[in-house]
């Protein structure tokens, strides 16, 4: 197939470049080198072999995090360079760097041919694996020029992504063609991924690694600690959290809050933003709406006068839906797909969820038929679940339970998953 449909995509790359820069120059780790998003590399690269595993941002590796751990210990000869597009991510992956001295993180380098051919014969990993819908044309390309299998794991496409993936047919379908195994998460992402021209026979439905995640048992010691030491000496109230809340949303949060106070006026909301660089934004858009906040990164402390505890930290959402009574999962009262249900769920908190939820309708409809989950349709509504809910805490810490069984029955999609990556690792060149 010619391959002139990858050279106009790149083209078109080479045309946006100025405003790509940009977006990176903003998407930063200080102790990175910003050359790493062309491909270069300071140091030398690691002696032995690897494998590499691509996920978007914070939430991909939130969601990949079990398959971290399985394959760090399932092939503890191997390096395991995770990469990210975002400093949230990288943020997100160094704080798992406990795991094993074996793991490492970079940048991706931006899909430019030369920057992605770099990248690639510099690492020569044994394996590439890319997280849900990663599809970098010029990246897979190079790994199949270097001979190297692509798997996609958890591999999805919602209706908007896939609407947009079939306006460009002959680009998509030279894509997938590097893919050597595809791992759905479903039957429908299945028939999404064929129509744009992914071999059924290299296509496997294995279910979402999204409900493989298993909280650490130090979550729960350290939601009990927040709660003494921070919440209960101000007396015991009723919590409840927005976790992974996007631009647009807080004001619709912050109005269901009102709402609850007013059956409920010592409720606290935990306030938790998905982008750290809003942080200070939320603080004064809760300020503006004449709300008290306390900040967690100042360790402020929660007075009974303290109408919200804002979140502004990394890596603590599940410690922080872990002390709530109620869970809200944003991203979802704004038309951007929701997020990670289950993060909630698997905590044995019973959660609402706005009605945008395509990038996890999946996960949320067995959470739904339980009961676990309730979609809201907008603020108003989501303030009289919230009032329902904290009527009765007997009632809501039941629905929770039966939210942690459904995750537990669903578990399975890490196991295949394995399964079917060993068969790659196993046939790869001795010399990667």
């Amino acid at each position: 197939m010619s391959a002139w449909a990858r050279y106009l995509y790149s083209a078109t790359l080479y045309t946006l470049s100025p405003l790509i820069g940009w977006r990176v120059w903003r998407e930063q780790v200080p102790t990175y080198s910003r050359l790493q998003r062309l491909g270069f590399e300071r140091e030398s690269r690691l002696e032995g072999p690897l494998i590499w595993l691509h996920c978007a941002s914070v939430g991909e590796v939130r969601a990949a995090t079990p398959l971290i751990g399985a394959l760090l210990n399932a092939y503890p000869q191997h390096f395991l360079l995770v990469t990210t597009m975002t400093a949230t991510g990288a943020q997100q992956v160094q704080a798992l760097t406990h795991l094993s001295p074996n793991l490492h993180h970079r940048f991706l380098p931006l899909d430019f041919p030369g920057s992605a051919k770099r990248f690639v014969r510099y690492w020569q990993p044994a394996l590439a694996i890319m997280f849900e819908t990663e599809l970098w044309p010029n990246l897979l390309h190079a790994c199949a020029a270097e001979h190297i299998p692509v798997a996609v794991v958890n591999g999805r496409l919602s209706a908007r992504a896939f609407a947009r993936y079939q306006r460009f047919p002959r680009l998509m379908a030279q894509t997938l063609g590097n893919v050597t195994w595809l791992a759905a998460k479903s039957a429908v992402d299945a028939e999404r991924f064929k129509t744009l021209g992914m071999p059924a026979e290299r296509t496997q439905v294995v279910g979402s690694l999204k409900f493989e995640v298993t909280p650490p048992d130090k979550v729960w010691e350290e939601s009990e600690r927040l709660r003494q030491r921070v919440f209960e000496p101000a007396g015991e109230r009723p919590i409840w959290v927005a976790g992974s809340t996007r631009d647009g949303e807080e004001t619709h949060v912050l109005a269901a809050h009102r709402a609850l106070r007013n059956t409920f006026p010592e409720a606290l909301l935990i306030l938790v933003p998905r982008h750290p660089q809003r942080f200070d934004e939320v603080a004064r858009i809760c300020e503006q709406a004449s709300f008290s906040v306390a900040r967690r990164s100042k360790q402020q402390p929660v007075t009974a006068d303290t109408a919200v505890y804002l979140g502004d930290t990394l890596g603590e959402l599940g410690m922080f839906y872990a002390a709530g009574d109620v869970a809200f999962v944003g991203g979802s009262l704004v038309p951007l797909g929701g997020h990670n249900v289950v993060e909630p769920a698997s905590l044995g908190r019973f959660t609402l969820c706005g009605p945008s939820l395509e990038n996890f309708d999946d996960v949320a409809a067995p959470l739904i038929k339980a009961g676990a989950l309730k979609p809201v349709a907008d603020a108003e509504a989501l303030g009289s679940a919230l009032i329902d809910a904290l009527h009765n805490l007997a009632a809501t810490a039941q629905k929770g339970a039966q939210g942690q069984r459904v995750v537990a029955a669903e578990r399975g999609a890490l196991e295949r998953t394995l399964e079917g990556l060993e068969k790659l690792i196993s046939q790869a060149p001795k010399n990667k």
